[in-house]
């Protein structure tokens, strides 16, 4: 068996679309957490505040914190999608479910971060949005571990 042969131009273009929205969202964590520092002038390395001696470091800024725990909960959870959704794409699912499991991982993620680390919204806001992609994910890979059984 041919495992490339069974790949689905649209399921691999749903795939690679919805993967590199997450791959920008990731990166712009980044630029998210660099705004927080600067907004709360919460420096962690003595280069940075070297030139303005006014400023002190400080590691416990809240706000800072919080878009850094979002941005570590997007490496523990959006990587392995990445290597899932791949392999998944390799067991010829059907189009349909396939291209709404991308789009629904890809939305609850960001969903996830908005409610995480820009607009701050109460439990369970946060655990669904974490819980939907989590549990899609985990789908993927039973369906992916049946197939090459």
């Amino acid at each position: 068996m041919q495992l490339f042969d069974n790949i689905n131009e649209s399921v691999y273009r749903a795939y690679v679309f919805w993967a590199s929205v997450l791959v920008v969202k990731m990166l712009v964590m980044s630029v998210l957490t660099g705004m927080q520092r600067f907004r709360k002038k919460a420096f962690v390395n003595p280069e940075d505040i070297a030139r303005t001696p006014k400023l002190k470091l400080k590691t416990d800024d809240p706000d800072v914190e919080r878009v850094r725990r979002a941005h570590l909960n997007d490496l523990e959870n959006i990587l392995p999608y990445f290597v899932i959704g791949f392999f998944y794409i390799l067991t010829n699912p059907d189009p349909l479910i396939a291209v709404n499991l991308f789009r629904t991982v890809a939305v609850s993620r960001i969903a996830h971060t908005l409610v995480y680390a820009v607009v701050v919204i109460p439990q369970p806001a946060r655990a669904i949005a974490w819980l939907i992609p989590y549990a899609t994910s985990f789908y993927m890979a039973f369906q992916t571990i049946l197939f090459f059984l």
